[in-house]
């Protein structure tokens, strides 16, 4: 009875079920390993703003990448504003994850000579956007600033396209290689994303800390494919027995139709033996009923008086 997983479509059926239990198995630890590096993440995140304050020069230098352990460490720069070179970030939300506008990004000028870009804040982004924003002036003279260290933007690592053509002064991402080219000198790699000192007005907004404390729903969604891992061959198991179940309840209807159709044609012969016996005669009946059934005996001849 189960000749018919060698049919066609049985054989696509089950061919279509061994290539997705592999795809889903798949699939469901590349959401598990997402899951962990978002896990990692967070501790590093957490790790990095608990670590006492830093001189910049100590995690960077020109042309350096600065390394993922790294990230988000708490760093201090002290120098002068170069507002001269000063640009705008296009496409950056606010605090509030709604709101489009802009990074002010202004290199810090150190005692060195060189410098390193300082991430200021986020300001809206107006009307025009084919002119430079009115930004808020950066303070003058030496400051010192305290933030977060954060590795140069690239399209591979963000997913941010670097379009080219915009107006002036205006930027899609924030790369200390490219800024370099513009000031005409030597800049630390990465920038300082500004948590200090707060800002006089109430722009540019302050980025806000990292979340590190939430785990995305990666963990559920390798739960779910492994799931459907399993569901497949129960599944195929389950419309295996359907099918042979259908197929034994089918042969045993047709036995019984077919025995319902034999009795009946049994019961309609021996019906007719019955009816051709009553009608049936034996032969010869009928000349003895035309010969004497009905007859009336002869009278018997007279007989001749005697003589005297």
């Amino acid at each position: 009875m189960y000749r018919f997983l060698l049919s066609r479509q049985w054989v696509i059926l089950t061919l279509m079920g061994l290539v997705l239990i592999p795809v889903m198995i798949k699939l469901g630890y590349w959401q598990f390993h997402r899951h962990e590096h978002k896990v990692a993440q967070n501790q590093l995140i957490a790790r990095s703003l608990a670590a006492d304050p830093v001189p910049v020069t100590s995690l960077t230098a020109p042309g350096r990448e600065l390394p993922r352990r790294d990230m988000w460490r708490t760093v201090r720069a002290t120098g002068t504003y170069d507002t001269a070179h000063e640009v705008v970030v296009r496409q950056r939300t606010a605090a509030d994850e709604q709101s489009i506008g802009y990074y002010v990004l202004t290199p810090l000028v150190l005692g060195n000579g060189e410098s390193v870009l300082v991430n200021r804040g986020w300001i809206s982004a107006g009307n025009d956007l084919t002119r430079f924003p009115d930004v808020p002036a950066a303070p003058r003279g030496k400051v010192t600033v305290t933030g977060r260290m954060m590795a140069d933007e690239t399209t591979a690592a963000s997913g941010i396209k670097d379009t080219k053509g915009l107006p002036a002064r205006q930027v899609m991402l924030i790369n200390s290689k490219e800024q370099a080219k513009r000031a005409g000198r030597p800049m630390l790699g990465g920038y300082i994303e500004q948590t200090g000192p707060k800002p006089a007005g109430s722009t540019p907004e302050p980025v806000p800390e990292p979340d590190h404390d939430s785990i995305g729903p990666h963990m559920a969604y390798a739960i779910q494919w492994w799931l459907f891992t399993a569901a497949v061959p129960v599944g195929w198991i389950v419309l295996v027995r359907r099918e042979r179940r259908d197929r034994v309840a089918a042969a045993a209807k047709q036995d019984e139709e077919a025995r319902e159709d034999e009795e009946a044609r049994e019961v309609e012969a021996a019906g007719a033996a019955r009816d051709g016996g009553r009608t049936a005669e034996p032969a010869g009946s009928g000349e003895t009923e035309a010969a004497g059934g009905d007859a009336t005996p002869a009278p018997a001849p007279a007989r001749a008086p005697a003589n005297p």
